[in-house]
């Protein structure tokens, strides 16, 4: 009796993921579980520098500021529990100096379009069509920074609203980089502070969206919100939340994604990789034993013939 429904993925043929790939991942909090993966195997990644962006209006906003490269001045920042903040970055980014906060705002955005230029891959996950706009400048934001709620309106954005959005992301990542490949993906986490319709509501608003651009050569999608949903059907793969996938999906949503994007030659380094991180891991009886010694010997020659081949991996 087959008790979990499968769904088929096609493994991508085109343009896969290898080690000689460079992986620019933006977006909601799932794609730091991605991203978190892909940096422990040691590829290529640049990862949300302006910190978790939740949906596509701030994703937009980030890509076009790095293809123009917006310099930030004094004016674009705002003052709240003693830190300055960025209305277009994460609360991670901010800073308790404000030439500080502006120094690394406009570092991230010119690495970020030295990244982009270079990218084989962009992987972008969309978490909400739900928006906060700034009453006062009458701006969408990426993050609130904990500033009372009255100073914002909170909407739906629509799915012509997040079309056109998905459109703009497509076209300014193709204007800086023809040959990258964009995949799409939406976060399993579920926003249920506006409620379980809203966050179904708001789901199904950025899948149609992204479906509307999927005939184009280089943009794909990535069903894990579809996996987390059906074939992981169930609260035991949720944290003590119930609102984040806990290790165990993160894992099989992981494996999934290796599956169907990572060549085959990729896996087997990954392999090596593994046996390289677990053995960085191990915490032996006796450091100094000659056993121990020659395991740290073995594994230094397995970390050298890595590097031979791939001179950007370091452990």
């Amino acid at each position: 009796m087959n008790l979990q429904t499968n769904i088929l993925l096609k493994n991508e043929t085109k343009n896969p993921i290898s080690y000689h790939s460079k992986i620019f991942l933006l977006g909601s909090c799932f794609s730091e579980n991605i991203g978190s993966q892909l940096h422990y195997y040691k590829f290529q990644t640049h990862q949300n520098p302006f910190g978790i962006l939740f949906h596509p209006k701030a994703i937009e906003n980030f890509i076009s500021n790095v293809i123009h490269k917006k310099k930030y001045v004094a004016k674009d920042l705002i003052f709240q529990n003693e830190r300055w903040h960025s209305f277009d970055a994460h609360s991670k980014v901010s800073s308790s100096g404000q030439e500080k906060l502006l120094h690394d705002l406009n570092l991230k955005i010119n690495t970020a379009n030295k990244e982009l230029k270079e990218a084989s891959h962009a992987i972008i996950t969309l978490g909400t069509s739900w928006v906060y706009t700034y009453v006062e400048t009458e701006t969408i934001v990426a993050n609130c920074h904990k500033i009372p709620q009255k100073k914002f309106l909170k909407r739906l954005l629509s799915v012509e609203e997040i079309s056109n959005s998905v459109e703009n992301i497509i076209s300014l990542l193709s204007s800086i980089n023809k040959k990258i490949n964009i995949i799409f993906t939406i976060s399993p986490v579920r926003h249920i502070k506006e409620g379980i319709e809203q966050n179904t509501r708001s789901k199904a608003h950025l899948i149609s969206a992204i479906h509307n651009h999927l005939t184009s050569q280089n943009v794909s999608y990535f069903p894990s919100y579809e996996i987390m949903m059906d074939e992981l059907r169930d609260y035991r793969f949720y944290t003590e939340d119930m609102i984040h996938p806990n290790k165990t999906a993160i894992q099989y949503i992981w494996e999934k994604f290796v599956a169907t994007w990572h060549t085959e030659n990729s896996k087997l380094v990954m392999k090596e990789v593994e046996a390289i991180q677990k053995g960085l891991a191990h915490k032996p009886f006796n450091e100094n034993s000659k056993k121990h010694q020659q395991f740290l010997h073995e594994l230094d020659k397995k970390k050298e013939n890595l590097k031979k081949t791939f001179s950007f991996i370091e452990f």
